[in-house]
C-alpha cells in the first residue's frame, strides 16, 4: 500500500511534469526559432491547406508536402539566397579596402568642411559593422545549424498540418481560457502574423525595389545589393531604406555632384518614406493594425535571440505577449463581475 494519499501522488506528478517540461523546454531551446516558424508558416498557409483538403478533397499529406515544398521556394530559398549575397558583399568590400577608403576619405572631408564631423563615414561603417555581425550570425555560424532548423521546423509544420483537427482541439482543451476567448487569441495571432510577416514583408520588398531603382538611375554602384540591403532595414519602421539615401547623397555630394546628391536624398525620404506610408495604412486597413512600435521594439528583442529572423520573430513575439494581457485583463473583469453578482452588491 501507497505511503501517499491520491492528493499527494497527484501533486508529486504534477511537479514532476513541471521539472521534466523545464528540462525539455531548455533542451529545445536552440530549436525555438524552428517551433516558431513553424507556427508562423502554419498559420499563413493554414486556410489553404482547409480549402484543399476540405473543399477540393485533395489528400491531406499531399497538400502538406506541396505547402512545405512551395514555402521553401517562395521564402525560404531567396531569403537564403539573399542573406548569403549580403555576406559574401560585405566580404568583398573588406578585401577590396582601397576602393572603400577611398569612399571614407571623400565622405569625410565632406562631413568634416560642412557638418564639423571629420569621423562620420568611419563611424558609420563601424554602426553598420556591428549591426551586420548581429544581424547575420546565424548564416556566419555555418550550414549545417541553418539545415538542423529548417528540417526540424518542416517537420514539425507537416504534423500540424496532417494532424491539424487533433492539434488544435488540443490546443483549445488545454487553453488557460475559455473557448470564446481561445478562438479569439487564434484570430489575433492570424491577423498579427499577417501584419507583421506578409505585410511588413510587401512594405519591405516594395521599399528596397525602389532604393534599388534610385540607386541605378543616380548611378550608385551596386544598386542590387543595396536594394537587399533596403529590404532587410526597412523591417524597421522609423529606420527604413530612405535613410540610406542620405550616406548615398552625401557621397555624390563628395563627388562633386552636388544636385544629384539633394535628389536623391530628397528621393529617399519623401517619396520613398511616403509609399512606405500608403502602403503601411492600406495594409493596417485591410489585415491588422500593428503599431510602430511594436515593431521598433521587436526587432531589438529579435536580433539578439535569433539573428536576422528576429526583423520577423521579434515583433510577433511582443504581439502575442500584448494579446495575452488584454485576454488575462478581459478574464479578470469577467472574474470580478462574476464575483460581485454571487456576493451581491456592496452596501
Amino acid at each position: 500500500m501507497s505511503i501517499f494519499s491520491y492528493k499527494q501522488r497527484n501533486n508529486i506528478i504534477l511537479v514532476s511534469i513541471i521539472v521534466l517540461g523545464c528540462f525539455l523546454l531548455y533542451a529545445l531551446s536552440g530549436l525555438f526559432s524552428s517551433i516558431l516558424g513553424a507556427v508562423v508558416l502554419f498559420t499563413i498557409f493554414r486556410s489553404t491547406y482547409v480549402y484543399l483538403v476540405d473543399r477540393r478533397k485533395l489528400n491531406g499529406p499531399v497538400v502538406a508536402v506541396g505547402i512545405i515544398i512551395v514555402s521553401l521556394i517562395v521564402i525560404v530559398i531567396p531569403f537564403l539566397l539573399l542573406s548569403f549575397m549580403v555576406i559574401n558583399k560585405i566580404a568583398e568590400l573588406n578585401t577590396d579596402s582601397f576602393l572603400v577608403e577611398k569612399w571614407l576619405k571623400k565622405v569625410d572631408a565632406f562631413t568634416g568642411s560642412n557638418l564639423n564631423k571629420p569621423h562620420f563615414a568611419e563611424e558609420a561603417i563601424q554602426k553598420l559593422s556591428d549591426y551586420a555581425t548581429e544581424l547575420f550570425p546565424s548564416l556566419i555560424g555555418g550550414a549545417a545549424n541553418i539545415i538542423i532548423i529548417l528540417l526540424f521546423m518542416y517537420f514539425i509544420l507537416y504534423f500540424m498540418f496532417v494532424q491539424m483537427r487533433g492539434f488544435e482541439a488540443g490546443l483549445l482543451r488545454y487553453a488557460p481560457f475559455r473557448e470564446q476567448h481561445a478562438l479569439k487569441f487564434a484570430q489575433e495571432l492570424r491577423n498579427s502574423t499577417y501584419s507583421n510577416v506578409l505585410g511588413q514583408g510587401i512594405i519591405s520588398i516594395v521599399q528596397g525595389a525602389l532604393l534599388a531603382n534610385g540607386f541605378w538611375i543616380f548611378g550608385i554602384p551596386d544598386p542590387i545589393f543595396w536594394g537587399v540591403i533596403g529590404t532587410f532595414i526597412s523591417f524597421l519602421p522609423v529606420v527604413g531604406a530612405p535613410t540610406l539615401t542620405i550616406p548615398a547623397g552625401l557621397l555624390l555630394m563628395a563627388d562633386g555632384h552636388a544636385i544629384k546628391g539633394v535628389v536623391l536624398i530628397a528621393y529617399g525620404v519623401l517619396f520613398i518614406g511616403n509609399v512606405d506610408n500608403v502602403l503601411r495604412m492600406v495594409i493596417n486597413k485591410r489585415i491588422a493594425n500593428t503599431h510602430p512600435l511594436i515593431s521598433v521594439v521587436g526587432v531589438f528583442i529579435g536580433l539578439p535571440l535569433f539573428g536576422i529572423l528576429g526583423l520577423v520573430f521579434g515583433p510577433l513575439l511582443l504581439s502575442y505577449f500584448l494579446l495575452l494581457v488584454e485576454i488575462y485583463q478581459t478574464n479578470r473583469m469577467a472574474a470580478e463581475r462574476l464575483e460581485r453578482i454571487r456576493t451581491g452588491p456592496d452596501l
